[in-house]
């Protein structure tokens, strides 16, 4: 039965390799192979990466592939993508060849104020809160003047400090809502410093107005927002609805079913996430291959899809004069500065594969490739069905997990060029073989 232990953190690499084994898997040998089969062998880059993260015992790999062919605002890109799921590299792909010969992906950025805030309880009149914040807004800025001198030097700091009351949500709650502009940092750091600064001042000057003896103020918590509704950008793809035309696909027949289809998303919330997912495979895949943090774009993004009350799709259509015209606008917190971006070697080999972008540039990128994915994902579910392309791409896997020698490998992927894969009838076709 395992048991708990105590001052795990301080064991060495392999002594909490042998406690796991020695707990959970019987004293295994096997085990303790398994993980140093993924250790680095340059012993420096391996510290590293132990570096990174607390507790380590190993690698984790994901495979790290790259989609060419994407067009944007005129220039060409080969986007890095590290993802586990199959055809997704595929798919983005096929989109980025598809719009390169119609004019390619257009971009804009909408806005980059990030948000923070200092959320505290007061119980107080709110008119002698308002006075006093309006007297003492200053002193809190000149406060934090030391912790913004370097990010001013390179144009960036805060934008504005508020006051804003919520006790309409709950009782006794405001908050101090701060705005930034950070650059080419993704700012979480630099916002929670300048926050607790934020924070410490305003206590420390309330203890000492005289109208609050009577009143409480207690200051909860200090902290940076993951949803920023006004650091967007805007990314779309646009051609003559007759130029959508391929193979036995008339265009004016794809288009309107296209349309059709994003409107059930922006309707039906069932669908959208979904939807949405897909557009995330393409997001997430380069925002782990540029080392940022994909989480937080997550939580982000989907508290966007939600904004209006209810949860829609991210992208949009519209046929006009026979234009069709497909766009989404998400919100993009990254860096391309701080954090992994000079630390990790294949983060490092990313950057300088998208020709060393700053963080706009980066927003831009990202957007492209979730928009790109969501094109390929409808286009596929409105011809062929999702599965034909899925399938073909997943084939490989389930050959593995039925251990396919070369040869099987070799036969099945003959095989299955005319035929529907399933994992069924995968397994179906390699007992035959093995029999």
């Amino acid at each position: 039965m395992s048991k708990a232990i105590s001052g795990f953190s301080k064991l060495s690499k392999t002594q909490k390799i042998q406690w796991l084994s020695d707990t959970y898997f019987s004293g295994n040998t096997e085990t303790s192979q398994l993980l140093e089969t993924y250790w680095n062998s340059d012993k420096k880059l391996q510290q590293l990466h132990d570096e990174f993260i607390e507790n380590t015992i190993t690698n984790y790999y994901l495979p790290l592939g790259v989609a060419p062919n994407f067009l944007i605002n005129d220039t060409y890109y080969s986007i890095p993508m590290a993802i586990e799921e199959s055809s997704v590299v595929a798919a983005a792909s096929k989109a980025a060849k598809f719009w390169s010969e119609r004019g390619g992906f257009k971009t804009t950025i909408l806005g980059t104020t990030k948000v923070g805030h200092v959320h505290f309880t007061y119980n107080g009149a709110y008119e002698d809160l308002l006075d006093f914040f309006n007297r003492i807004k200053p002193t809190l800025i000149s406060d934090a003047l030391p912790l913004m001198s370097s990010m001013k030097k390179r144009g960036g700091g805060l934008i504005d400090i508020q006051l804003v009351n919520k006790t309409a949500s709950l009782k006794n709650y405001y908050q101090l809502h701060c705005e930034f502009e950070t650059l080419d940092a993704m700012g979480a750091n630099f916002i929670n410093s300048c926050l607790e600064q934020f924070s410490k001042s305003f206590e420390e000057r309330f203890m000492e107005d005289i109208r609050f003896r009577e009143s409480e103020l207690s200051i909860i918590m200090s902290i940076l927002s993951n949803y920023v509704p006004n650091c967007l950008v805007r990314a779309e793809v646009s051609c003559p609805v007759d130029q959508l035309s391929e193979n036995e696909i008339n265009g004016q027949e794809f288009a309107q079913k296209f349309a059709q289809a994003v409107a059930i998303a922006e309707v039906e919330p069932y669908r959208a996430v979904t939807h949405n997912k897909g557009i995330m495979n393409g997001i997430d895949a380069v925002i782990l291959a540029t080392g940022n943090d994909f989480r937080a774009v997550e939580a982000g993004i989907h508290a966007y899809a939600s904004k209006e009350g209810s949860y829609k799709s991210l992208t949009h259509v519209h046929i006009k004069n026979g234009i069709f015209t497909f766009w989404m606008e998400i919100p993009l917190a990254l860096g391309t500065v701080g954090g992994l971006t000079k630390l990790h070697p294949l983060v490092k080999w990313c950057f300088e594969l998208l020709q060393h972008p700053n963080a706009k540039e980066l927003m831009q990128i990202v957007a492209v490739a979730g928009l790109a994915q969501n094109f390929a994902a409808v286009k596929s579910l409105t011809t062929t069905g999702i599965q034909k392309g899925h399938m073909k791409m997943h084939l490989m896997n389930i050959l593995n997990q039925l251990e396919a020698s070369t040869s099987e490998k070799g036969k099945a992927i003959s095989y299955f060029k005319t035929n529907a894969v399933t994992h069924s009838s995968v397994v179906t076709f390699i007992e035959n073989l093995r029999s």
